[in-house]
């Protein structure tokens, strides 16, 4: 079985954002730092080479596939910003609030955070991380 391309890295949060995201991307990234950090407890750490991830959970599918994944992530990306809020995204509670959003398998696309309600990504975000530490415990 294919080993996790996407796992924890040892180079800094602060120098990839520098280095990738611009202008109001970077305010952004800055903000999200601040915002999963609070939400998760835990530091922002590069996952792969452009997820900046916060915490994590160990998952093992049916078939047998298993590995780590941050409980909530996001990457800089051109021309929007992903944000990996994996869990909830289908929910029926969040479908109204997040209709105009692009939310594709468990990720959400914006160009700026201002497409999105702020208090509304809290929520979704806090959500999503009680869920995935609930099914995934440890």
């Amino acid at each position: 079985m294919a080993e996790n391309k996407t796992k924890p890295t040892k180079v800094s949060v602060p120098a990839f954002l520098k280095k990738t995201a611009k202008g109001r991307q970077l305010e952004d990234s800055q903000e999200l730092v601040k915002l999963f950090t609070e939400l998760t407890g835990e530091p922002a750490k590069m996952w792969g080479p452009s997820i900046v991830g916060f915490g994590s959970y160990h998952y093992v599918y049916e078939s047998g596939r298993e590995g780590d994944a941050p409980l909530v992530a996001f990457s800089p990306r051109k021309p929007k910003t992903v944000l990996y809020i994996t869990s909830c995204l289908d929910s029926d509670e969040w479908k109204a609030e997040l209709a105009k959003l692009k939310i594709p398998s468990g990720c959400i696309y914006v160009k700026t955070l201002d497409e999105i309600d702020r208090g509304v990504l809290r929520k979704v975000a806090k959500a999503s991380i009680a869920a995935l530490r609930k099914r995934y415990p440890g």
